[in-house]
């Protein structure tokens, strides 16, 4: 567990080399498997099979009630960072780094670009349970490539 700031980080090595991450990474259909939250429910149609810098991709979503989300790829330098953001500004960043053992992988919740909504965000314990969150993420990450 890391933090900078505002931003929320975790940090786990998963058995797999670094494309092979950045590979389920940038497959949006995958995010609702990958999501430790349970808030991301369902891709939406019309997402590209592949994320880009620049893309545009939609989740279904469950947090207290339904709703829509649409996200902008706004960092990709493959196979070594990945983050989109939605309209609110916040960024969902993972950063790859190879070890020994397979990547490093750390996901990152910054929400440094909306300082205005920060009040907000730390009464409703917004950066506690998305580090719950991203810490069960992470290990299904790790299930994932272990099976592939």
């Amino acid at each position: 567990m890391v933090g900078l700031g505002r931003v929320v980080a975790v940090e786990r090595v998963v058995p797999a080399d670094p494309q092979t991450v950045f590979d389920i990474l940038a497959d949006p259909a995958l995010h609702p498997v990958l999501d430790g939250s349970g808030s991301v429910r369902r891709a939406r149609e019309g997402n590209p099979a592949r994320l880009s810098q620049g893309a545009h991709f939609g989740m279904d979503m469950h947090l207290g009630l339904r709703y829509r989300i649409d996200n902008t790829v706004v960092e990709f330098d493959e196979p070594r960072r990945i983050a989109w953001r939605h309209f609110a500004g916040h960024r969902w960043r993972y950063v790859l780094t190879p070890v020994a053992t397979g990547t490093l992988v750390r996901e990152e919740w910054d929400p440094s670009r909306v300082p205005h909504l920060w009040p907000y965000l730390a009464l409703t314990r917004f950066p506690s349970r998305n580090r719950t969150g991203m810490t069960a993420s992470l290990e299904r990450l790790a299930e994932m490539v272990s099976v592939a």
